[in-house]
């Protein structure tokens, strides 16, 4: 089996079923390996944080970016800016390359089966506009201290603890304060 094909194998497995979002993952995937010049190393292409994506959707094709490129939530380089767009940006850390893919309209009027067999008979270069990738590249993922909230008892890091009359609480214990709503 190809190395292509045992890259759709794995996101479809990843993913649970095929359809026309995960190709479009799957593709978008493809043709960022091309074009940042990335190297898979143990069929990997990112072990850690050298290569990020920041996605602006939500949808099925996120899951092939993941089993493929190997960003992930947990990592830290797989990010969401939700703009409800087929679009991604991607970064090689490595050699200092971005782009993102952005999808073009596809006919309208199609079933899911029609859909999917769309996306899967172009290629990369037929379903992607290519333009700059235009968010900077995220920094490396931190690690935070923790604070127990002094309400909840609940451990939380320290980004999300805010001080409130001398005790440490989390975000879903203490108030926001707006001086609209006093």
């Amino acid at each position: 089996m190809d190395e292509t094909k045992k890259l759709w194998q794995r996101a479809a497995n990843f993913h649970g079923h095929v359809c026309g979002g995960l190709t479009i993952g799957y593709k978008a995937a493809l043709y960022a390996i091309q074009l940042l010049d990335v190297a898979m190393e143990d069929g990997v292409c990112s072990k850690d944080e050298e290569l990020v994506c920041i996605t602006e959707n939500d949808a099925c094709g996120v899951d092939a970016i993941q089993a493929i490129l190997g960003c992930t939530v947990g990592k830290g380089n797989l990010l969401f800016h939700m703009r409800g767009k087929q679009a991604f940006s991607f970064y090689n850390r490595k050699n200092g390359r971005s782009v993102r893919l952005v999808l073009r309209p596809a006919p309208a009027g199609m079933t899911r089966e029609q859909s999917f067999a769309y996306y899967q008979a172009h290629e990369p270069v037929e379903l992607f506009d290519v333009k700059a990738a235009t968010l900077a590249v995220p920094e490396r993922a931190k690690l935070f201290d923790s604070y127990v909230c002094e309400n909840c008892g609940e451990v939380t890091g320290s980004n999300w603890v805010r001080v409130v009359n001398g005790k440490h609480l989390c975000l879903d214990c203490c108030t926001s304060y707006d001086r609209f709503n006093v």
